[in-house]
This record gives structure tokens, C-alpha cells and sequence, in this order.
């Protein structure tokens, strides 16, 4: 173990800088912990109490995170000091753990100059809370569809954080500790930085710039440009799907030879990959949204709800409509 102590400037460090984690209720454990660990970590390897943190949440004693494990918390929404930096921690269900208390408090503690952080899908609590108009902000790849029907003011990004001012939010999983580095190289220097990560074993430091999924060929498991290249766009093309054999002449092919393609590398057509596409994007949109039945079908390239179901149940062996009330009814109990 590397025992070098970064060097700091005593004088210039002040007073430890406090972070107030909110856990909201099914928070994401990795997100949580990847935060709070570096910070850790940092007071660790300088030798000074750099940071220090709290935990609190409604009701102030205890909550349970998606795998559900129990966490017991400091106090209720309390009252934060100005120079705290709050970070919301977020899971699933995040529409169900966004309460009307919730927000009234984090619109309050905005009003007063506080910093602001997302965890995994809390960006979409301080969108709710309109933290985030004309601002730059991420949030987990699984929810970014909904979260762009829902708040066409933000500007998100597909980064694994990002910084805007005094908003900060993170994609989920491991971006926390991407986002934490960034904060205690700025405070601190990057020396304590990459220290920090070196006692994580981290050894790929990503920045606002790096993207949050796999590239295609990763994702799919095929190093195959042109079928990278149709893929990604029917990707951007789910609304307004785009024919077969335009896919085709746009990488310099017959709609046989892609034909092909698809068969040989992910043993389907090109149709069913572009339909499993569009309808892995309205079960995020029936499950995460309050958007009716027609509009997700519209937003997702069918011209009927009748065909859209007709899909759904096909793809899912359950109807649009059945998923809404399953979900209605879970988040409920």
C-alpha cells in the first residue's frame, strides 16, 4: 500500500466541508456508497479531516435502498448550513420517492444559495423541483427517456456527471466516485485526487466528457462499423423510424447484404432489432412516466395503439395497459 501523504496547505484548508446525504427511499446502495467512500478515503490518506457528512431523510430514522439493506439515518429534513453541499441519493421508483415534503425542503435550501447534487436518478427529483432549468444534467441511461418527455427546460447529457454552476448530478453506479474525484481535486489538489483513487483501485478517472453506456460494439459484443453505424441510428431514430433499405443505402449496402448482417452477428432482422428498440423504450416510458398509452405509442414510432399493443404483448406477454396498472399498483403499496 502506497502510505505518500499528498501534500496540502494547512493554512488553506478552513474548516471541513460538509456534505448532507439525502436517502430517498429504494436509493441506489453503489451510488451512495461510491460517495461517501471517497470522501472517506480522503480524509484517510491526507491525515486531516477534510470532509464530514451527515445522513437524513424523511422521518428521520431509518430507510432501506433497492437491495434492502437498512441504513440508519441522523435526523429528518433539517435545516443545512450555507455552505453545505447537499447530495440527494437516488433508486428506483425515484417518481414515487419524489414527495411533495421532499420538494418543498430542497426548493428551500436552493433558495438560500445552497449546492445541489443528483445521485443516479435524483436529477429527476431536482428537475421536478425546478433546480435544473437551463442547466446541463445527466441521469441513468434507463430513465433518460422519460426524464426528456418530461422536462424538455433541462439539457441533459448523456455524461457520466456533470457540473453546471452550483447543480451537480451523476449517471448512477460508479459515477459518483467519478464526480467525488473531480470535487476533492478542486478542493484539494489533483495529487489528493489521484491518491483517492489509487486506494479505490481505480485506475480510469472519467471526466464530464466520457459517456455513461458501453459503445455499441462493447454493448452488442460485434466490432462491426457499419452495423454500429445503423444501430446507432435507429437509436436516434425511434420516433420517426427509418426504413430498412434506407438504413442500408445510408452505409453503402443492399437491404440483403444488412439483411445479413443482423442475422450473422445478433440472429435477427433489422426490423425486429429496430422494433425491440422502440419497444425497450415505451415499457421506460409506461413505467417511469404519466404519459398516456397513445403518446408513448406515438413517441415511439407506432401509428396505432391497437399495433402498439398488438407488439407489446407479443415482445412482453403482457399488455401496455396491464403494465401501467402493475406499476401503478406496486408503487401504491
Amino acid at each position: 500500500m502506497n502510505t505518500t501523504v499528498p501534500t496540502i496547505d494547512v493554512e488553506h484548508i478552513g474548516k471541513p466541508r460538509r456534505f448532507v446525504f439525502v436517502l430517498l427511499k429504494n436509493f441506489t446502495m453503489l451510488s451512495f456508497a461510491s460517495a461517501i467512500e471517497a470522501l472517506r478515503i480522503a480524509n484517510r490518506t491526507s491525515g486531516k479531516e477534510l470532509y464530514v457528512w451527515t445522513k437524513i431523510g424523511e422521518g428521520g430514522e431509518s430507510i432501506a435502498c433497492s437491495n434492502g439493506c437498512e441504513f440508519q439515518l441522523d435526523g429528518d429534513l433539517i435545516e443545512t448550513e450555507r455552505d453545505d453541499t447537499i447530495m440527494l441519493c437516488g433508486g428506483i421508483d425515484i417518481q414515487d420517492a419524489t414527495t411533495k415534503k421532499l420538494l418543498n425542503w430542497v426548493r428551500r435550501e436552493a433558495r438560500k444559495g445552497a449546492t445541489i447534487a443528483g445521485l443516479c436518478t435524483a436529477g429527476y427529483s431536482m428537475a421536478r423541483a425546478g433546480l435544473l432549468d437551463g442547466k446541463k444534467a445527466t441521469i441513468h441511461w434507463e430513465n433518460q427517456d422519460s426524464f426528456t418527455e418530461e422536462f424538455d427546460e433541462v439539457e441533459l447529457t448523456k455524461s457520466v456527471f456533470v457540473i453546471d454552476g452550483n447543480r451537480m448530478t451523476t449517471a448512477g453506479g460508479t459515477a459518483s466516485i467519478d464526480m467525488m474525484l473531480k470535487l476533492i481535486a478542486d478542493d484539494h489538489g489533483e495529487e489528493l485526487g489521484n491518491a483517492v483513487a489509487d486506494q479505490l483501485i481505480y485506475s480510469s478517472i472519467r471526466t464530464d466528457q466520457d459517456t455513461q453506456r458501453l459503445s455499441i460494439p462493447t454493448r452488442i459484443g460485434v466490432r462491426h462499423p457499419k452495423l454500429s453505424q445503423v444501430i446507432q441510428m435507429m437509436e436516434q431514430n425511434i420516433e420517426e423510424p427509418i426504413s430498412p433499405s434506407i438504413l442500408a443505402k445510408e452505409v453503402g449496402m443492399s437491404t440483403r447484404q444488412l439483411e445479413r448482417l443482423f442475422r450473422r452477428y445478433l440472429s435477427r432482422s433489422p426490423k425486429r432489432y429496430y422494433m425491440e428498440l422502440r419497444l425497450q423504450k415505451a415499457r421506460n416510458l409506461l413505467m417511469q412516466t404519466d404519459m398516456t398509452v397513445i403518446n408513448v405509442a406515438l413517441a415511439c414510432g407506432f401509428a396505432s395503439p391497437s399495433h402498439f399493443s398488438k407488439c407489446y404483448r407479443s415482445h412482453y406477454n403482457t399488455t401496455p395497459y396491464r403494465e401501467r396498472g402493475t406499476m401503478a399498483t406496486r408503487l401504491s403499496v
